[in-house]
């Protein structure tokens, strides 16, 4: 994949993986856009990266995403890269009776729903540059869940699978389709959780993280799986067992 001169659309590029990937890519001479639905993040971000453009846009809202996509359009006809990184993750006590429907379809929303209907709406739009790319971070819980997390784990087993099927619906398009799928990696991401269950390892480092996904990029690998995220692909039942040991 080449990995300048190209114009990037990072959605929760505001923090953590998003934002290392932001200041990664800006590094490598690309022109960064990121959106999320935290103003305040988005400006702290700004501040730090003043190279990067930003947009207000909360893509758990079909509207939104559907405004994302005229402003694109309009303002950057160059754009060529589509990367749907934003997530939520929620602990589901589906055994405690805690499940709030509205939690849940908000997390399935942002997780599931807006990187399909995304790629939707922008596809007509990247496969006329000459090169471009759809770019989809799942997460190693997409192969070996996490019980507590089951929503979370279950939407990015879905987006790995739509992925997939994206890459081989453009294989003729001058459109690549790629996965990035983390290990644990040290954001606020779980909310809290890791904290609440006195959980010592933090995880990669954003950065590095960034790192070693644009240089596997770089060697045009599909399905790019980092860190321990390869072992939970390639060992799911017996890691599974090991990592959900302690009751829900």
């Amino acid at each position: 994949m080449k990995l300048t001169d190209n114009t990037i659309l990072i959605t929760g590029g505001a923090t953590g993986i998003g934002l290392a990937l932001a200041e990664e890519f800006n590094r490598l001479g690309n022109t960064v856009i990121i959106c999320g639905r935290r103003a305040a993040k988005l400006e702290e971000a700004k501040r730090k990266l003043p190279g990067l453009i930003t947009k207000e846009c909360d893509v758990s809202v079909r509207k939104e995403r559907e405004e994302l996509l005229n402003w694109a359009i309009k303002d950057f006809p160059e754009l060529n890269i589509l990367i749907n990184n934003a997530g939520i993750q929620r602990e589901v006590r589906l055994n405690r009776g805690v499940y709030t429907q509205d939690e849940v379809a908000k997390e399935i929303e942002t997780n599931l729903t807006a990187p399909i209907h995304l790629s939707a709406l922008f596809i007509s739009k990247l496969t006329t540059q000459p090169f471009s790319a759809i770019i989809n971070v799942t997460s190693g819980l997409a192969f070996t869940p996490l019980a507590i997390t089951p929503v979370y784990c279950a939407t990015k087993a879905a987006l790995h699978s739509f992925t997939l099927s994206l890459r081989h619906q453009l294989a003729k398009t001058s459109t690549k389709v790629y996965e990035i799928i983390p290990p644990i990696v040290d954001t606020e991401l779980d909310q809290g959780a890791r904290d609440k269950r006195q959980q010592t390892d933090r995880g990669m480092k954003p950065k590095e993280f960034a790192m070693l996904a644009t240089d596997a990029l770089k060697s045009d690998v599909g399905e790019i799986a980092i860190g321990m995220a390869a072992d939970l692909r390639n060992r799911r039942e017996e890691l599974f067992n090991a990592i959900n040991r302690q009751p829900v």
